[in-house]
């Protein structure tokens, strides 16, 4: 279970910059506001109200949560007309994204059985930010465990930039990317070779990481992960969405696919 939904919010620049963690899903997901013209109040309770919706869709969608709709499903203790609305879209998205990479993300195809979190993570995280959106934030960033989804502007005509870890050295940047709206990053750097083959059960990884950018986040987390397992077999799904994406080989080697707006990463001061 995710810690209370008014979990600390650091305050900066006169209240003008909210930032706030939570831990959910099994990881922390991390909020950025810029609140613009609306009030620290009303921003806090945006906040807050984001943190609802991650805490509501953890307890849908939780793989670990035994009594969660998902859990259930899987078992086959319910039908997929007896779920959640939320379980009808996700799978049904799930569906779609199967389509798109031919068959290299399929929650259907894991091990013990259905698992959809390839794509639950960046498809909760979009739906949090448009708490943050309907509230008239001038900008906004939640970051779900390296999956970003963002909107608006951190300042006045300045495009979110996006770090992405260098995973040949997990405490270094690659680079930086311009986020269009979704950055999301799979790959074996922090939890090890625990990504699956779906045609042959095994796990694989194709690259050491692959960070996809593009406008949705829940399309971007899951190509993301048929990216890294299937190597350049997945290019064409990413270019055939008007995604691009950064893979580094297990040699060290990074190239970009598709069109990527990348700049260089700060050095440390």
């Amino acid at each position: 279970m995710g810690t209370a939904p008014d979990a600390h919010v650091a305050q900066t620049h006169e209240a003008s910059v909210l930032r706030q963690d939570f831990s959910v899903m099994g990881t922390v997901v991390s909020f950025d506001v810029r609140r613009g013209a609306v009030s620290g109040p009303a921003a806090r309770r945006a906040m807050r109200a984001a943190c609802t919706v991650l805490a509501r869709l953890d307890a849908v969608f939780s793989l670990w949560k035994p009594d969660s709709p998902m859990s259930r499903l899987r078992r086959g203790d319910i039908t997929l007309g007896e779920a959640p609305p939320e379980v009808v879209e996700v799978l049904d998205r799930c569906d779609e994204v199967r389509r798109r990479t031919h068959g290299w993300f399929d929650p259907w195809s894991m091990p013990g059985g259905l698992d959809p979190t390839g794509l639950v993570k960046g498809w909760a995280a979009t739906r949090a930010l448009a708490v943050l959106v309907d509230a008239g934030v001038a900008g906004a960033m939640v970051n779900a465990g390296g999956d970003v989804a963002t909107a608006g502007e951190p300042a006045p005509g300045a495009p979110w930039r996006i770090g992405i870890t260098d995973p040949r050295d997990p405490g270094r940047l690659l680079c930086a990317v311009v986020s269009p709206g979704a950055v999301a990053t799979s790959g074996t750097y922090e939890r090890g070779l625990h990504l699956i083959d779906p045609f042959s059960g095994l796990r694989r990884s194709a690259y050491r990481s692959a960070t996809v950018v593009g406008s949705d986040l829940a399309l971007a987390d899951a190509l993301a992960t048929a990216l890294c397992v299937s190597g350049t077999k997945g290019a064409s799904s990413i270019l055939a969405a008007g995604y691009g994406a950064i893979v580094v080989a297990h040699d060290g080697v990074a190239r970009v696919i598709g069109d990527v707006a990348a700049e260089a990463a700060p050095r440390a001061s």
